[in-house]
């Protein structure tokens, strides 16, 4: 499988303005730029982005793990909260927290624990970054 993302961009990096889309178009032309990725500013920025392709991926991975143990999730609510630092040579994405809040029948703390860890292993995603992955996952 192969998807893809885009972006453009015109201006320096104060001044200038991007847009962001998706080749779904689940995101087509959505605004980001430095406000919004250093200031708080309306609009997205990529380490959002990336946070919520990690919770996704996580969550879809956890589910997939969850049925071979033949558990189904009532409910599952990630979030992953990406800390992006200034190092000596420029920005880096250094750690990735996955907090998770599930409801799953049947399932005790030990094996869910286990089965998390396993998810956050695994998917895609955390393979893909080199940070810190850290999990808090608590059944509900």
């Amino acid at each position: 499988m192969k998807t893809h993302g885009s972006a453009v961009w015109s201006g320096g990096i104060k001044d200038g303005k991007g847009a962001i889309s998706t080749q779904s178009g689940a995101i087509k032309d959505h605004p980001y730029g430095f406000a919004s990725r250093f200031e708080g500013k309306p609009g997205t920025n990529p380490e959002e982005l990336i946070g919520a392709a990690h919770a996704g991926c996580f969550t879809m991975a956890l589910s997939l793990i969850l049925g071979e143990a033949g558990l189904t999730a009532e409910q599952m609510n990630t979030k992953a909260e990406v800390t992006l630092d200034k190092l000596d040579d420029g920005y880096a994405i250094t750690a990735v927290h996955l907090t998770l809040e599930a409801k799953i029948p049947g399932a005790d703390d030990a094996k869910f624990q286990e089965l998390a860890g396993k998810a956050k292993a695994n998917c895609p995603v955390s393979k893909l970054l080199n940070a810190n992955i850290t999990l808090d996952a608590k059944l509900v």
